[in-house]
């Protein structure tokens, strides 16, 4: 206290006493500059989680795009391999006296049935590998949107620290306008999801 009965605070203490508000008891820059970027790494968090998720998914389906696609491939050897054994046994009928020709005659047609159901295993095996493949491309579109809305979210945050430390108003614009675009793509992602 003064000796006249005044008494006064030191600058900082008025800044204590007024508890961080601006004129007018409303909130300052920084305390929403504050809020929002604990906000948008709560949401980038969120992001985050989903787009990791989804690229297990995307991932997934290729492995199993690969997967079927090598069974294709061991059922188009066997059916090569059947093939083969059946054109042996059409040369030995070409090349054996006439009775002699019945077994081979038999093997050929048990080839030929072979062959059929190999043809229609490996065929339906293609598909299945083709189908594995579009899907996993088809959750890869929605994923790298979430990965570009991760990619304005971070931009934003750091806008915001860069207007938490110059208090540059337009900055925290810039933030929000960067914010808006991450969130504008995440809820893309989703809705095609």
């Amino acid at each position: 206290m003064s000796e006249h009965g005044l008494h006064t605070h030191a600058p900082h203490e008025e800044a204590l006493h007024a508890g961080g508000h601006g004129p007018g008891g409303g909130h300052s820059l920084n305390q929403w500059v504050a809020i929002f970027t604990a906000l948008l790494a709560a949401l980038g968090a969120v992001v985050s989680y989903q787009g990791n998720h989804l690229m297990n998914e995307v991932l997934l389906y290729k492995n199993e795009a690969v997967l079927k696609k090598t069974k294709a491939t061991d059922q188009w050897n066997y059916y090569q391999a059947v093939s083969t054994k059946m054109h042996l046994m059409e040369l030995a009928v070409d090349l054996a006296p006439p009775e002699k020709t019945a077994p081979f005659r038999k093997k050929i047609s048990k080839y030929e049935g072979q062959k059929g159901d190999i043809k229609k295993a490996a065929d339906q095996l293609e598909a299945e590998s083709q189908a594995a493949d579009e899907e996993s491309a088809r959750l890869n579109r929605p994923h790298n949107d979430m990965e570009i809305g991760m990619i304005f979210l971070q931009i934003a945050i750091s806008l915001a620290s860069i207007t938490a430390l110059t208090g540059r108003k337009w900055l925290f614009g810039a933030a929000i306008l960067s914010a808006l675009a991450g969130v504008g793509l995440w809820i893309s992602a989703m809705v095609v999801m």
